[in-house]
């Protein structure tokens, strides 16, 4: 399996009364399971920030990045749950994020807040970038229900990449 690939072996797709065809769910099933892999990933990597941030704005961002992470497992929570109700198996342990997430390791030699909020603004961004991908798959396959999940789940993310940014923009002239 590479970077970002969904897990390979069959899970189960279950009976379900939603209108959409097999084939559009087993796509959206499987582009959910993809963002759910980088929401855990993310979930993991603002733990590590939260866990091991030092200097001078410790106690914000230590705050903040409790906060991100909250936000995030939430993230991860609707994406499982809409997989279950279009049928598929939510796909979200440890190690199915680890090897299916897109997001890059996180560098464990981040001590300072402003490392720790770069490497979650960049991994936030990525996230939030894959969300609006998924947007457009889900509007293709017409499935207004996911299409509103997703845009959703892009929305917050969006505010959180701002959140980290706003802490280490430069004003310009």
């Amino acid at each position: 399996m590479t970077i970002g690939e969904a897990p390979s072996g069959a899970t189960p797709l279950f009976g379900t009364m939603t209108p959409l065809p097999i084939e559009a769910r087993e796509r959206l099933i499987d582009l959910l399971n993809r963002r759910l892999a980088c929401a855990v990933d993310l979930y993991t990597q603002a733990q590590q920030a939260h866990w091991n941030v030092k200097g001078m704005m410790f106690a914000e961002l230590h705050a903040l990045f409790e906060q991100i992470a909250g936000r995030v497992q939430a993230h991860a929570d609707q994406l499982a749950e809409h997989v279950s109700a279009l049928g598929g198996t939510a796909l979200g342990t440890a190690r199915i994020a680890a090897r299916a997430s897109g997001l890059p390791e996180y560098p464990l030699a981040a001590v300072t807040g402003r490392q720790h909020v770069e490497a979650l603004a960049e991994r936030v961004a990525q996230y939030a970038e894959s969300l609006r991908g998924a947007i457009a798959l889900a509007r293709e396959l017409d499935d207004p229900v996911t299409e509103d999940l997703v845009t959703s789940l892009a929305r917050d993310a969006g505010m959180l990449r701002w959140m980290l940014e706003a802490h280490v923009q430069d004003v310009r002239s």
